[in-house]
């Protein structure tokens, strides 16, 4: 026997909820839909502004110039290699904020003196912008992959660390006495109640962590690196190569929507149950 869904006093029918799918498996073709036609728009608009104004190449090249620069890149093996460099300071930095952040975060997150104790040094640390430590990295590390890597991790550290910290403490302290109450040791008490807590807050640090870690590689590659699509960039700045300099950041976006992506498929995998995932699915 069908069950039937109570909402705002009025009873669903089988009808209702199949009409309610139907609507939900159309709309989740409409980003397949709406994204090339804005992308069309985009390029069309593009392109009509640059031939109709006579904007020089060197300022706005048009979008084939563009593609063709893109097409040009890699088909370069010298590109792939400086786009290893970087996809290797990001993954490593990313990695390094994660389980330094995952320590910290729990750490602070359930020893509130400690957290009252370092909060000024924290927050000091935290509002000093990032860049000013990366002539402090080439000196201590050297113009190599460690110096990005480690303003990598810098970057990444503190989204997942703050994030960490407030799902320790969001825990519900009922349902922890709860969990004493019923005999639980310290294992379980983690395995089932704190961490299935705490994970949502983890990969939400993530989401923001893994575009940061981009900006730090990308960065520390502008200020002081001879390799990576960060040096690309400021070798198309001095020769004034536009439609390079476009296909370089385009090459920096698809880097980072595919490491975006790396984190939001792996939160799908481990929590597929929670809110953030299951409303993604739903319009």
């Amino acid at each position: 026997m069908d069950l039937e869904e109570e909402q705002g006093g009025v009873s669903k029918g089988p009808q209702a909820r199949r009409s309610e799918a139907e609507a939900v498996e159309r709309s989740n073709w409409l980003p397949w839909v709406s994204t090339p036609i804005v992308l069309l728009l985009v390029l069309a608009v593009w392109t009509l502004a640059v031939t109709a104004f006579g904007v020089s190449p060197f300022i706005l090249p048009t979008p084939a110039d563009v593609g063709e620069a893109v097409l040009r890149m890699l088909a370069d093996a010298s590109t792939w290699g400086h786009v290893a460099i970087t996809l290797t300071e990001v993954a490593l930095g990313f990695l390094a904020a994660l389980v330094f952040g995952l320590v910290a975060g729990v750490v602070l997150g359930r020893a509130e003196w400690l957290e009252r104790a370092l909060r000024p040094v924290l927050v000091a640390v935290q509002v000093v912008p990032k860049v000013a430590f990366i002539p402090l990295f080439v000196i201590w590390f050297g113009f190599g992959v460690t110096s990005k890597i480690i303003m990598a991790a810098t970057l990444a550290f503190f989204p997942i660390m703050l994030n960490v910290m407030l799902g320790v403490r969001s825990v519900e302290r009922g349902h922890r006495d709860v969990m004493l109450g019923l005999g639980a040791r310290r294992w379980a008490t983690f395995r089932d109640l704190e961490l299935p807590s705490t994970l949502p807050y983890v990969f939400a640090g993530m989401e923001v962590a893994v575009v940061f870690s981009v900006i730090g590689a990308v960065v520390g590659e502008f200020l002081g690196g001879s390799e990576g699509l960060g040096y690309l960039v400021v070798v198309s700045l001095n020769a004034l190569d536009a439609p390079q300099l476009f296909a370089v950041i385009l090459l920096l976006a698809a880097l980072g929507c595919l490491l975006y992506l790396v984190v939001n498929g792996a939160k799908r995998f481990v929590i597929p149950w929670h809110e953030s995932v299951l409303t993604a699915d739903t319009p």
